[in-house]
């Protein structure tokens, strides 16, 4: 299996898969590379509808001439803790943020997201945040606002009375239950359309379908979620072996 940066044959190589509309594991299994690769280079360069193999590779040449002077304050040199491999959590980190973009975030938004996910604290304050993604506060406060109204996260004050950004345990409920209640609006809207479009016409007819659809959707949804919530709440399950001086279990 290849290694290193993609080459500009490689690029072209997606380029045409992508337009074929081939999933991205059957581009990445045709270059012999991980499909997390082939992934991440389409959703960091324009994404499948913009994606463009010239422009990729020009781009990426961009980035890596602008981070080389700041090699030496890249995050991923510094000691993690749990000892835990640094190229291991960033090369995690970078796939975790792809995924969310293809989820439909943008760029920022996800890196935000990805550095509360893999922080073990579940909280950082703007400027660590900004310090971490060595991007400016502006950009932070952007995508921390689009996160807060998807109740993907939430903000509390510290002993020293600074924000702190938190993703806990209820935050895919909370976020689940808000879109949810995102469907039952446009429910509650389609519904308004039937009326005045007129009953049994083709245009209601279609409205009152959509409504039905969404409103079961979201029922479901709602019941599901309050079935599974304890699932967010599960602790690690502690063994004999990560207890020191326990002795193994009764029969």
């Amino acid at each position: 299996m290849p290694g290193g940066r993609l080459t500009q044959q490689e690029r072209r190589q997606i380029a045409l898969g992508v337009a074929d509309g081939l999933a991205y594991a059957e581009i990445a299994r045709r270059l012999g590379r991980p499909t997390s690769t082939v992934t991440r280079e389409v959703m960091r360069n324009g994404g499948p509808t913009a994606y463009r193999a010239e422009l990729a590779h020009r781009a990426t040449e961009r980035r890596a001439r602008r981070r080389r002077p700041a090699a030496s304050r890249d995050p991923r040199s510094a000691p993690q803790p749990h000892g835990r491999d640094a190229e291991a959590v960033a090369e995690y980190e970078e796939t975790l943020t792809t995924v969310l973009m293809a989820s439909g975030l943008p760029r920022m938004t996800a890196r935000v997201l990805t550095c509360l996910f893999t922080t073990d604290a579940g909280s950082l304050t703007a400027s660590e945040l900004a310090r971490r993604l060595q991007v400016s506060p502006a950009s932070i406060s952007k995508a921390i606002t689009f996160l807060e109204g998807q109740s993907l996260v939430r903000r509390e004050r510290d002993e020293r009375r600074r924000d702190r950004y938190v993703v806990d345990d209820e935050l895919f409920y909370q976020a689940t239950i808000a879109s949810a209640r995102a469907n039952d609006q446009l429910v509650e809207t389609a519904r308004r359309g039937v009326a005045v479009l007129g009953p049994r016409t083709p245009a209601a007819t279609r409205l009152e379908n959509v409504a039905r659809f969404l409103d079961f959707i979201s029922e479901s949804i709602t019941r599901a979620a309050e079935q599974a919530r304890e699932v967010l709440h599960t602790k690690p399950v502690t063994t004999p072996n990560d207890t020191a001086g326990s002795g193994p279990h009764d029969g």
